[in-house]
């Protein structure tokens, strides 16, 4: 698979509890993208923050562990591919942030 120099990255803000058929909803959203053909997709956990969903301010602290902390799935790949993937899983995001940006793909390599 190849990636144009120009590419775009999807980021996918939602909280750890969020949940779609009882799982995770960030782990749906990875199968989703794998089952789609996506270049690849990134699941990354916040130690801190607050979004749409929640006002309140949900902390990573070794004392006390939050159980909604935020998430971010980032994916990369091309505009079209991702707007065709964005349609299918937006109806499953009941609270989140999403954004889309132009990316500059570098270098892009995997080993069959």
């Amino acid at each position: 698979m190849q990636l144009p120099k120009d590419g775009t990255l999807l980021r996918i803000f939602i909280g750890e509890a969020d949940k779609h058929q009882g799982k995770p909803l960030y782990e749906w959203i990875v199968l989703q993208a794998r089952e789609q053909g996506m270049a690849g997709a990134t699941v990354l956990r916040g130690m801190m923050g607050f979004g749409a969903n929640t006002r309140k301010i949900q902390t990573f602290k070794f004392d006390t562990l939050s159980e909604d902390l935020p998430i971010i799935v980032e994916i990369v790949d091309t505009q079209d591919k991702l707007d065709h993937f964005l349609e299918l899983i937006e109806p499953h995001i009941k609270a989140g942030l999403v954004t889309i940006e132009k990316a500059q793909v570098k270098m892009y390599r995997f080993e069959p």
